[in-house]
């Protein structure tokens, strides 16, 4: 059997403020639709040490690979894709959406700040000679800023567990050619984010020619509100991949 006639194993790559369980939801619909499927740690401290460290994982999966990241996990992918050659197709869920030259930051610059941009705070962090800089959000701003659309019990344990990413990372320019520019592309718009400008998500879609899939009233954590929609799109993808009708996924 070759690479393009197997099914794609699919790769998530979550964004700041959560780990690799943020994808569960997703994770278990892969997992129904018989879709091998793995969520892999984000170091988020800076985009080419995280995107080279992401290529690595990537490098040591066999066959096709569909590749999907939210928020700044979408920025770390658009990365680690132009050093995979396996990946195959690239879905991007309320996320950003580099061209080379531009950092996360330059991408939003034009749009009216959301929630998120007031709702960090700042730490220190080991880096050397010096300490670094981290951002967490405020617990008492987690809820409405990066998932306003879960149950408050729930967004109190995703704020109380949330991964810091270190500041410099979002204003680290994407220093390789991206690799939606060879690589087909998805994009699930969260239409009441208040995370990243809609808007941009909707511009950074268009400018990667992305077939798209917008969530009215969905948040940054579409993953955990609308699983069963963004799950939809990654099997779209791997579809595509296939390129044929296999069982569990969508033609």
């Amino acid at each position: 059997m070759t690479t393009e006639s197997r099914n794609p194993t699919v790769i998530f790559v979550h964004g700041a403020f959560a780990d690799a369980s943020s994808w569960a939801r997703v994770l278990e619909r892969m997992r129904a639709a018989g879709i091998e499927a793995e969520a892999i740690p984000n170091p988020l401290r800076g985009l080419a040490f995280d995107g080279e460290y992401v290529a690595s994982a990537l490098g040591q999966v066999e066959g096709p690979i569909v590749l999907v990241g939210h928020s700044y996990g979408g920025a770390v992918m658009t990365y680690a894709s132009s050093k995979a050659p396996n990946v195959r197709a690239l879905v991007y869920v309320a996320s950003f959406g580099l061209d080379q030259g531009i950092s996360v930051n330059k991408s939003v610059a034009d749009y009216p700040p959301p929630e998120l941009a007031s709702s960090v705070q700042v730490r220190t962090f080991p880096n050397g000679g010096k300490p670094g800089l981290e951002a967490l959000i405020q617990r008492d701003k987690f809820h409405s800023a990066f998932c306003a659309d879960v149950p408050a019990e729930e967004a109190a344990v995703y704020g109380a567990s949330q991964r810091p990413v270190a500041v410099d990372a979002f204003d680290e320019p994407l220093a390789v050619q991206p690799g939606w520019k060879t690589i087909p592309s998805w994009f699930v718009i969260a239409g009441a984010d208040h995370s990243i400008d809609p808007d941009s998500q909707r511009a950074a879609a268009a400018r990667m020619g992305a077939t798209t899939v917008e969530i009215e009233g969905g948040s940054h954590s579409i993953a955990l509100s609308h699983p069963a929609r963004v799950a939809g799109v990654v099997l779209d993808a791997a579809a595509a991949v296939a390129g044929r009708s296999v069982p569990g996924i969508r033609s």
